[in-house]
């Protein structure tokens, strides 16, 4: 199981600058097939440097949550360390 991409990625405006808040549709390849879920997430950094991922789904998946929420977590964290998501 692995996300192939985000597609469709926006950024929300909002006044808080260590608080981003994003949209988009997520490519999942899953054992049986490929999912397209819309999700929402956000990145908050602490003052010591370290970020707090939050991820909601739109709507539920025939898949167990706890993995794919994971595999979300690594590659959401990735792209932003990478600078690969809206400023």
């Amino acid at each position: 199981m692995r996300v192939i991409k985000l597609q469709n990625l926006q950024r929300e405006e909002g006044e808080i600058f260590y608080l981003k808040k994003y949209t988009c549709d997520a490519h999942i390849e899953l054992p049986t097939n490929t999912e397209i879920a819309p999700i929402s997430f956000s990145i908050e950094t602490s003052p010591f440097g370290q970020k707090n991922i939050e991820i909601t789904f739109g709507k539920p998946l025939n898949y167990p949550l706890l993995p794919v929420k994971k595999a979300l977590l690594q590659y959401i964290l990735t792209e932003e360390l990478e600078g690969r998501l809206p400023c």
